[in-house]
């Protein structure tokens, strides 16, 4: 029997009540375990970060509500959320897995890490900053999400559009060349993101863990990025 993949799984943090707890979806791990693969939490503990990225096989850098660095924001703009300690490992892992060329899954908050480690800026407020911007910070709501031809995205959901869901405030706002935009959604809005120069670098800014597995294209990335851990 071939091994499992081990995934390393950033952990997030309950910003809201001063950063004192680990606060960590349980569909991230569920959705790695469906696909193949074993998904393990890791936290801020900055002496980990090189055994974490040696014996893992990918990462998973999850979604969440943190402050980023002014330079990652269009000129005039900055984060409007709270310090935290995931900074500055979410980087490092990060970094550490693209280095070895080691599978980078982004989701949400990871995406936007990703893009901007790879020259891209975003702005802290999408409906205040792009005119006709829908409300994407809404847990109640899906939106279509239009996939860029000859990506390896497409080639993964193997669709041209589809319903998500919108989660978020910040958004990607200029790609820079290091980056595919490989969707976006009916405001024009980046959704998705792949960085080429690595085996497998892919953001999303919807939650694939929380999309029927089974039937929707838009989880399929949890398959797609499993195998290339597997490789």
């Amino acid at each position: 029997m071939a091994r499992k993949p081990k995934i390393a799984v950033i952990m997030d943090e309950n910003t809201s009540t001063g950063g004192e707890r680990y606060d960590v979806s349980k569909h991230y791990f569920s959705a790695i375990g469906r696909a193949g693969g074993f998904a393990f939490g890791i936290p801020y503990a900055a002496d980990m970060v090189d055994d974490v990225v040696e014996e893992f096989d990918g990462f998973v850098s999850v979604g969440g509500r943190i402050n980023f660095p002014a330079e990652w924001y269009v000129a005039g703009d900055r984060s409007q959320y709270p310090l935290s300690d995931r900074l500055a490992v979410d980087m490092a892992l990060m970094k550490g897995f693209l280095d070895r060329d080691k599978p980078v899954l982004g989701i949400c908050n990871g995406m936007q890490m990703l893009a901007c480690l790879h020259g891209c800026r975003m702005v802290s407020d999408i409906r205040a900053a792009w005119p006709g911007a829908l409300d994407h910070d809404r847990g109640d709501v899906l939106h279509d999400v239009e996939v860029t031809p000859g990506t390896r995205m497409a080639g993964i959901v193997k669709a041209d559009r589809f319903s998500v869901n919108t989660f978020h405030r910040e958004a990607i706002v200029e790609a820079s060349d290091a980056v595919v935009v490989t969707a976006r959604g009916p405001d024009g809005v980046i959704e998705a993101i792949e960085v080429p120069a690595y085996t497998f670098a892919m953001g999303l800014q919807w939650h694939p863990e929380r999309l029927a597995p089974d039937s929707h294209p838009g989880a399929r990335v949890f398959d797609a990025f499993i195998r290339a851990a597997s490789s």
